[in-house]
């Protein structure tokens, strides 16, 4: 391709609503352009990026046996009533009526239209195992589009869905789509790691994500040498014990203190030697969840155990224990309790439920009684679950994501077999989702330095870019044109800066739009009948005659 005929609008200066730093290159390095907040236009080269992605997803995907099929995106809404899901998604499902006052919806997912199709199709068990996958846009109203293609509110996603007749069936469908993405990522030229996750809305018992590491990520994972991984939302971690000192039960006065943070500092102890008492309202009434002084409640951990809930006002606290907020604890407190497992063992220092006043040497289970589980934010620094080491923590991005639904959507759907002795059971099902435009992003911010994009040549928009310095010099432009039609005709993917540009730019904007390989071709070399091939990635140079015969010479760099 000459860069002359191709739309390859690059920007010197970041755009200032990007923050992310694949954001800032995507547009610099023009890829992509915004319509509007969480809307963006695809211009050749993304595109070209992302055709190249959506190629792995397919051959990975075939490989295993998926069926290509393409889904709606228009969606009826009594698919999605019968699953339940049309009232439980909130505001993030765009919706609409047509013209006969139907509700309809914008597919955000197609769980629903997939399983809908297998139960008219789908009879017997010997028409099972099967697995569909498609590569199809979805749209979700984004309540903070942000990040640019990390998250938007159009995007285009690799879903596929497995039906089996059994549990056992489902565990190989998830296996095989397991090292299926692990082939696919490690083609992307990704780094990642598979954590344990989140159902989340999708439903099902087990979920695992593909996490791509990346300081632009709004998820974060906790992780340890010994394999153990997961994302907070469901991280498991073994905060460290503090010496606890052999308290006898009294009161202490704590005058204007209230928060941990003032009445360890007031008393001079240790965070980790305190309960912190905090009011919060669930469906069923007022609940108070205790977490050790250090420790922060994960919101989500506590909504499984009570349903949604949010933090009581300082009014409400009065009127739930009679006590001003800062000085409740749980001693003959009369309310649902529900304690950390961090706090099982050991002696502290709680609210008195008396203004004024906090209480010293609390032991849990001996002085109150309370339903103990896990609600703690697994953190940097506490101990792995599996073998007590400390565990780190990372900021990633989600670019795929698996899940065990079983029955879930197959049973309000009917979507039902036959089984060897004809009786009639559900079909057992699994969701499995892949973002292109997310692995695009992610690899950016795995691969760039202070000039622009460094691809990996998997994904890259051309192999090798050919940078003449002087169109107008006959010898350069000769030469040039010579290794171009070579390079075609070893099928390597080839950009021409054909430009008659200065090499200051022809080169500013080959280190933006990071093209893995070029070849610059200068007057100087060719007086001694060199050109130079140059690796975006090292910055190897290295020198190398400069004939017709370049294009099989090269095939051996790329494909070795």
């Amino acid at each position: 391709m000459r860069y002359s005929r191709l739309l390859i609008p690059t920007l010197k200066e970041n755009p200032s609503e990007a923050e992310a730093v694949s954001h800032k290159l995507m547009i610099r390095a023009g890829l992509v352009r915004q319509l509007a907040a969480g809307l963006y236009i695809y211009l050749p080269l993304g595109l070209i990026v992302l055709d190249k992605i959506n190629r792995i997803l397919r051959e990975e995907m075939n490989a295993i046996g998926g069926q290509e099929i393409s889904m709606p995106v228009l969606h009826p809404a009594e698919v999605w009533q019968q699953t339940g899901r049309w009232n439980d998604i909130g505001d993030e499902m765009f919706r609409l009526k047509d013209r006969g006052g139907r509700d309809m919806c914008l597919g955000m997912t197609h769980e629903e239209i997939m399983t809908w199709l297998a139960s008219m199709e789908i009879r017997s068990y010997r028409d099972l195992p099967q697995i569909w996958y498609q590569i199809q846009t979805k749209l979700r109203d984004e309540a903070r589009p942000k990040s640019g293609v990390l998250r938007t509110r159009e995007f285009t996603m690799k879903d596929s869905y497995s039906f089996d007749a059994d549990e056992e069936g489902l565990d190989k469908s998830y296996q095989l789509h397991l090292e299926a993405y692990k082939k696919i990522f490690e083609r992307s030229g990704l780094k990642f790691y598979i954590v344990e996750s989140d159902p989340g809305m999708m439903g099902g018992a087990v979920a695992h994500e593909f996490m791509a590491p990346s300081s632009a990520g709004e998820d974060e994972i906790v992780l340890c040498g010994c394999g153990y991984a997961a994302n907070v939302e469901l991280a498991k971690s073994v905060p460290s014990k503090p010496e606890f000192p052999e308290w006898k039960l009294e009161e202490v006065a704590t005058p204007d203190s209230r928060t941990i943070e003032e009445v360890s500092a007031f008393l001079k102890l240790d965070k980790r030697l305190f309960i912190k008492s905090l009011i919060v309202v669930s469906p069923k009434g007022p609940v108070m969840a205790l977490m050790r002084g250090d420790e922060e409640v994960h919101e989500k951990k506590l909504r499984k155990l009570i349903g949604d809930f949010r933090p009581a006002h300082k009014e409400e606290v009065k009127e739930f224990t009679g006590i001003e907020a800062g000085f409740i604890g749980p001693i003959k407190c009369k309310l649902r309790i529900i304690a950390d497992e961090s706090l099982k063992e050991g002696v502290y220092v709680t609210g008195a439920n008396k203004e004024g006043y906090h209480i010293k040497g609390v032991v849990p289970k001996r002085d109150f009684n309370a339903e103990f589980a896990d609600i703690h934010t697994a953190k940097a620094g506490d101990g792995c679950p599996k073998y007590g080491k400390a565990l780190a923590s990372e900021k990633v991005i989600e670019t795929g994501n698996i899940f065990k639904l079983g029955t879930k959507y197959s049973e309000p759907l009917k979507a039902y077999f036959l089984d060897e002795k004809g009786k009639e059971r559900p079909i057992i099902m699994g969701s499995y989702g892949i973002g292109p435009a997310r692995i695009a992003a992610s690899a950016i911010e795995q691969n760039h330095d202070e000039n622009g994009i460094i691809w990996p040549l998997s994904i890259a928009p051309f192999q090798v870019e050919i940078l003449p310095l002087n169109m107008k010099n006959e010898a350069v432009k000769k030469t040039a044109d010579e290794i171009y039609q070579g390079l075609l005709k070893e099928k390597i993917e080839v950009l021409i800066d054909d430009r008659d540009a200065s090499p200051g730019i022809k080169f500013k904007d080959a280190d933006l739009i990071g093209i893995p390989y070029r070849i610059i071709i200068g007057e100087k070399g060719l007086k001694e009948g060199i050109v130079e091939i140059k690796e975006r990635r090292t910055g190897k140079v290295e020198k190398i005659k400069g004939d017709s015969a370049i294009g099989s010479r090269f095939s051996s760099i790329i494909w070795s």
